[in-house]
């Protein structure tokens, strides 16, 4: 067998844009494996970065951009069949869609078979298309052009920019097809002319063929005048990072309240104070066992994401079958929480390791006492920590569950060595008693919300059509009604006790119980309802919508959209954004509609979109200079990917930029961020550096 590969890296723009957003998670390598008989292989195999996928072949119309193969150059050669993959794909219902999606995470192979009719003349090439997505953002389509010639079947080489070989090659090169030839680019970078923009309202139209504007100053590239701006805007991670943790630590916060946990303060700081005559040592023993308990926990969440990855836990956090079975979980813990049962672990393994506790001295002694709290604890803290490790996986993040599981752990942690330090206060600390079972009570309520997210996810995926938006918003209204009559006194559950008086505290947690069910009684006809807008169903899943107050462009073509601007002055906001764009459309629904950004959008800006997916054709092929590599743009998407790789050195969406009308940026790009206020300041400091 004879086997020659060429190996390609998806996206190849950053050899000749060192900008630090262009992204490049996607190589591809494709090989015609050669043998004796007329039937051969060709195999395309694409190898994707942890926490991305490229989509499967033959996708529904509506969708995401299919990875496809088009051969463009065939000669003496006969395809048989169709494309086959070497796995199964992962298959997820997509509710911005409405449609079953499908793609490949790691590493893929498509075999597709074909027959040499005339070694001698065999000629073979064309493109593979292909969009890379992960949790966040979606790139632009990318092609990858490959040739294969008749030296291929005859044991000789071409190399990877198609130049003929000393034997005679004579494939076509694969990045720079004959026919694309006709015209190129005087500069690197720099576009050749284009004929004047179409009119308003309509998709790009070039009248002439190969060539991209008459304007070629709006796309000067302006990287480093960006990177002067520096990347404030650009990156979220270490934000996130911290609302992850935060997240962990109100978790373990609430974690203390239960009847679980709480108990366990006292008895274990007097524990600590009472084995040791010197309070310095009982002091440092019980810092020692909260650090126990961090360390426990952290390590959970490293083993976790040890053994799964980051993309696994993503793939698993939206897959149907387990979201079912975590939302039949949490409801049955909210079953126990409201009394009906106990859930505990097996009494032998707390016994185990309590055993070990008592066997052991020091240091390790210590961690066998923390790891009998995380037992003995487990089903009031289960549910929280379930709920944790899920919602960070599904941020895809390597860091996110031991970030989220240390902040858990520090708020457990932080109360044992507080009262050691200061065992007085042990005195004033609030006894147990029947405010712990309302505790208890009041999460089973919050887990049987919460467990509804869980069951709209596999809702989505089946198209069941059982919770739809304002089913789901009935069901949370009626339980959070129910929780506010709870708090009040005027439902009760086997073991509470008796409530002689309605306590402050508990009044205004039922008036905040009452009020946040007013406040999603709008949702039932159409209202956005931001505040939980990541828990509910989509809007467009509700049958009655009358809510209608978003923000569209008018223009959709770079050139007119800049050329209106000029004629009434005013600063351009370009969003670079895409139809398979998930969080495009987040940021659409949950920023562009706050009433600041809406006027600042709508008054002075002139908003111009330019989808990168957009698959309308351009009247002709327009060969272009990237670098070291030869391009042919042959869609608007194209065009519009063309200019953000090259203008401002970025390839992810949402991705947007503020421009003068000379075409130069007058701030910092922005990214997702569904940070309203920050949006604002984003178009406010725009504004300010405009000049007319």
């Amino acid at each position: 067998m004879i086997r020659k590969s060429i190996v390609f890296t998806g996206l190849l723009f950053a050899a000749s844009i060192a900008a630090a957003q262009i992204l490049t998670p996607v190589k591809w390598d494709v090989e015609l494996i050669d043998s004796e008989s007329p039937e051969k292989e060709i195999r395309f195999t694409a190898t994707a970065d942890r926490g991305w996928h490229v989509y499967d072949m033959n996708l529904p119309k509506g969708g995401p951009i299919s990875t496809s193969i088009a051969y463009e150059r065939r000669q003496s050669v006969e395809l048989l069949g169709e494309p086959t993959p070497s796995v199964a794909p992962t298959t997820v219902y997509d509710d911005m869609f409405d449609m079953e999606l499908r793609w490949y995470s790691g590493t893929i192979t498509f075999t597709q078979k074909i027959k040499v009719i005339d070694p001698k003349n065999f000629m073979l090439g064309g493109e593979v298309e292909f969009m890379a997505c992960n949790d966040e953002t979606c790139l632009p389509p990318d092609r990858i052009s490959f040739a294969f010639g008749k030296s291929d079947v005859k044991k000789t080489r071409t190399d990877i920019s198609g130049t003929a070989d000393p034997a005679g090659d004579e494939t076509t090169n694969p990045a720079h097809d004959p026919a694309e030839t006709a015209s190129e680019p005087a500069e690197d970078n720099t576009p050749a002319a284009q004929t004047p923009s179409t009119p308003q309202n309509n998709r790009t139209e070039t009248a002439a063929q190969n060539v991209l504007t008459t304007q070629p100053e709006l796309w000067t590239p302006v990287i480093d005048a960006l990177r002067a701006f520096g990347e404030k805007n650009i990156t979220s991670t270490g934000a996130s990072r911290w609302l992850i943790f935060l997240a962990g630590f109100a978790g373990g916060f609430i974690a203390l309240l239960t009847p679980c946990v709480w108990p366990m303060i006292p008895m274990t700081v007097s524990f600590f104070l009472k084995r040791n005559k010197q309070r310095r040592k009982a002091i440092r023993e019980a810092i020692l066992y909260g650090l126990s308990i961090i360390i426990i926990y952290l390590s959970m969440g490293l083993l976790i994401t040890g053994l799964f990855g980051a993309s696994a836990l993503n793939d698993l956090s939206t897959n149907a079958v387990f979201n079912i079975l975590f939302f039949l979980l949490l409801v049955l813990f909210a079953i126990s929480f409201f009394g009906a049962f106990e859930l505990v672990l097996p009494a032998s393994w707390t016994n185990r390791i309590d055993a070990k506790a008592d066997s052991t001295s020091g240091i390790l002694s210590i961690f066998f006492m923390a790891f009998t709290l995380v037992l003995v604890s487990f089903s009031c803290t289960g549910p929280i920590i379930g709920t944790l490790l899920v919602e960070t996986a599904a941020g895809n993040s390597v860091t996110g569950p031991a970030v989220g599981m240390s902040g858990f752990a520090l708020a457990l942690a932080i109360p044992f060595a507080f009262f050691a330090v200061f065992p007085n206060l042990l005195q004033n600390m609030p006894k147990s008693g029947s405010w712990l079972n309302s505790v208890k009570v009041v999460l089973g309520f919050l887990e049987l919300a919460l467990a509804l997210k869980f069951l709209s996810v596999a809702d989505l995926a089946y198209g069941w059509r059982i919770l739809d938006r304002e089913v789901f918003l009935v069901l949370w209204i009626v339980i959070f009604v129910l929780l506010g009559c709870y708090l009040l006194g005027k439902i009760r559950f086997r073991h509470d006790s008796d409530l002689p008086y309605l306590s402050v505290t508990r009044l205004f947690l039922a008036i905040i119980s009452f009020a946040f069910s007013l406040y999603m009684l709008p949702g039932l006809w159409g209202a956005p309802l931001k505040a939980i807008s990541a828990f509910a169903p989509p809007p467009d899943t509700q049958d009655f919508n009358l809510y209608e107050n978003g923000v569209h462009s008018i223009y959709n073509d770079y050139e007119e959209g800049m050329a209106y601007a000029k004629k009434i002055k005013k600063p351009v906001l370009i969003d670079f954004s895409g139809f398979g764009c998930v969080n495009c459309r987040k940021m659409e629904i949950a920023v562009w509609t706050d009433p600041q950004v809406k006027r600042l959008l709508e008054e002075q800006y002139v908003l111009i979109t330019l989808m990168v997916d957009d698959k309308s054709k351009l009247p002709a092929p327009v060969p272009v200079t990237e670098g070291t590599r030869k391009r042919t743009l042959k869609t608007v998407g194209d065009k519009w990917s063309y200019l953000q790789r090259v203008k401002f050195g970025a390839n992810a969406q949402p991705f947007y930029i503020i421009l003068n009308n000379e075409g130069l940026p007058l701030a910092p790009p922005y990214a997702y961020d569904e940070d309203a206020a920050k949006y604002a300041l984003f178009l406010s400091d725009g504004l300010k550096s405009y000049q007319p």
